[in-house]
């Protein structure tokens, strides 16, 4: 039984920030997702993690991000990086979302940054009201730089079902990184990694027997 389905933002209901870290390294003359590999360098405790955690401010993350890709090769500020987070919004999947609501409970799970750029927010005025008009359909919404851990730590999974009141074998997740479906899936949701719009409606179909165009 399906109680309630909970989304990622970026990546999920927008698109992806890999392209535009991919876009920016052919820019810079980096290699392919070299901004991806610092990402995942010590992953629980590099600038990236700290920043989405809010515990340093925009300033140290830029410095710190930079010492971090400085040592993998290639030196990038981290202030370089911060405006190419906001996606594109997938307008299927924003379709998805609301058949979703009519029939279950729908969270959001996003790891993000307090600095009007984000997996949950967005860099210009256009598109920040667009983002909120989105997060307003969730009913319950957990932002990893406002509650102070992120995915893939399981206690912000955790967090969500208390908020919604759902069992967690009763929950749909998607996400487009493996890393942080393997928490959920392990807490007893369907995991559905999304990869493109097709497959992760088809999935999502399957799981829920709603049928999205």
């Amino acid at each position: 039984m399906v109680a309630a389905v909970i989304w990622d933002f970026g990546g999920v209901i927008t698109s992806s920030p890999f392209e535009a870290f991919n876009h920016f390294e052919s820019e810079r003359g980096l290699p392919r997702d070299f901004i991806r590999t610092v990402n995942s360098t010590n992953p629980h405790d590099n600038a990236w993690a700290l920043f989405e955690r809010n515990e340093i401010d925009a300033a140290a993350f830029d410095l710190r991000f930079l010492e971090e890709a400085t040592a993998l090769g290639h030196a990038v500020r981290g202030g370089d990086i911060l405006p190419r987070l906001s996606g594109d919004v997938r307008p299927r999947m924003v379709a998805a979302l609301n058949a979703c609501k009519a029939v279950f409970k729908v969270g959001c799970i996003t790891n993000n940054v307090q600095t009007g750029h984000g997996a949950g927010m967005a860099g210009t005025s256009d598109k920040a009201a667009q983002v909120a008009g989105i997060m307003a359909l969730f009913d319950a919404v957990i932002e990893s730089s406002r509650a102070g851990v992120r995915k893939p730590d399981p206690r912000i999974y955790q967090m969500m079902c208390e908020r919604l009141d759902v069992a967690p074998a009763d929950c749909v997740y998607l996400d487009d990184l493996g890393i942080n479906c393997k928490p959920a899936a392990m807490l007893g949701m369907r995991a559905i990694k999304v990869g493109d719009v097709d497959q992760a409606l088809a999935e999502l179909s399957a799981a829920t027997d709603l049928i999205f165009e």
